[in-house]
């Protein structure tokens, strides 16, 4: 499992032009699933993913301090097969990414 981790005031995606999901100040994680990832490649990820201090402690004045749980930020996660793309040549390979039908039940327990 993959994710590319972006702290944000605000995110949301958009399915033809109609947002689908969206938060304030929080996290943004795209997510590759690789086709081995099992439970507890998930369960590691949400762990690192909301216990990761990457907010300053406005109290303390100290920066990297607190957590998305420790600020009662918000998550966006989104579902980005493309993060175990390769180049064959000069065209993309998805072999190693969980297929959809696979990868839907999956991210759907990631999320929960």
């Amino acid at each position: 499992m993959r994710a590319v981790i972006q702290r944000v005031a605000s995110a949301s995606v958009e399915v033809e032009g109609r947002i689908v999901s969206e938060i304030g100040p929080g996290l943004l994680v795209l997510v590759g699933l690789h086709d081995s990832d099992s439970d507890a490649d998930a369960d590691y990820i949400c762990r690192k993913v909301l216990n990761m201090r990457l907010f300053p402690n406005e109290s303390t004045g100290k920066g990297w301090d607190q957590s998305v749980m420790q600020r009662n930020y918000q998550v966006l996660l989104v579902s980005q097969f493309t993060l175990y793309g390769f180049l064959k040549g000069n065209k993309p390979d998805f072999h190693v990414a969980m297929p959809p039908q696979k990868a839907k039940p999956f991210y759907a327990s990631l999320v929960d």
